[in-house]
């Protein structure tokens, strides 16, 4: 049976939770237009998700995010190079100029978070990893001169995460955001005091390690996130994501932490408030004021 391209809206939440990464402005290639942003936020808040942090990892979507955050009080903004543009950037000798965008977008106070920076070692071939392992050194350096949390993309480069996290000192709030690690990766950064944030791959049936690696995650660690419009829970794997399918994912959360949905709910927002700060957010429910 073919994937739905827009999955039905799940039972809602007892409580409001934050999607603590998503993507509002991308679609991805080879679907048609996305779902605009005021009708997305609309049915976030409709099943629980009252808040979203937007990510914006380029020079195009780091200089739109002012008209969106005015548009949207409920959201939030975090900005970085992502890795992988990191590396092309360094090619083409225009990475100094795109970090000045960054550094100027957190003049903003509703950009809470430096992110998403940190290593992509499946995209990006060994002779680019050196310019990304600097880039990611300079987003830390960065979160810590102006205060930010730091959102972090890993993928297949733990132990180099963690080796310059140590070197450089890792911001006081650190999010290790779409979580891949396995147990060995999640207690490390349990032990070090980092937020480790789960998206819809835990749900999917071939991820056993991470759900292994979701027990070992205390609830005052832990955070949600869809990574839309990517990394859709199962049984939508494949499908577009938005923020209000994270219900499904914490459903699944709690299942296996064998914690109360609203217990759950209230350490995913107490995690929040920690790590990003309070916002206005849209009341549960409740449809956009511009939508």
């Amino acid at each position: 049976m073919a994937v739905p391209t827009r999955p039905p809206a799940p039972e809602p939440l007892p409580l409001p939770v934050t999607d603590n990464h998503a993507h509002l402005d991308i679609v991805r290639h080879g679907d048609s237009a996305g779902m605009p942003v005021g009708d997305a936020l609309a049915a976030a808040a409709a099943v629980g998700v009252t808040r979203v942090v937007q990510v914006a990892c380029d020079v195009p979507s780091i200089r739109a995010l002012p008209a969106l955050l005015d548009a949207h009080p409920s959201v939030v903004g975090a900005v970085a190079i992502h890795p992988n543009d990191a590396a092309r950037h360094a090619a083409a000798g225009d990475l100094d100029t795109a970090y000045r965008v960054v550094e100027a977008a957190l003049a903003d106070p509703r950009v809470r978070a430096v992110g998403e920076t940190g290593l992509d070692y499946f995209r990006t071939e060994p002779p680019g990893r050196g310019a990304q392992q600097d880039a990611f050194r300079w987003h830390i350096d960065l979160a810590k001169r102006t205060g930010r949390a730091l959102q972090i993309h890993d993928r297949e480069a733990h132990a180099d995460v963690l080796r310059l996290l140590t070197e450089q000192g890792a911001p006081d709030r650190t999010v290790l955001h779409c979580f891949s690690g396995d147990a060995e990766v999640a207690r490390e950064a349990v032990r070090r005091g980092y937020y480790l944030s789960y998206a819809g791959t835990v749900t999917f049936r071939s991820a056993g390690m991470l759900r292994e690696a979701l027990t070992l995650t205390p609830l005052d660690q832990l955070l949600v996130e869809t990574d839309a419009p990517y990394l859709a829970p199962h049984p939508w794997r494949g499908a577009v994501n938005a923020s209000y399918l994270v219900p499904v994912t914490v459903r699944l959360i709690a299942e296996v932490k064998q914690v109360a949905v609203e217990a759950l709910c209230e350490a995913l927002e107490g995690n929040r408030r920690a790590v990003y700060g309070d916002w206005d957010g849209i009341p549960a429910g409740l449809s956009s004021p511009d939508s």
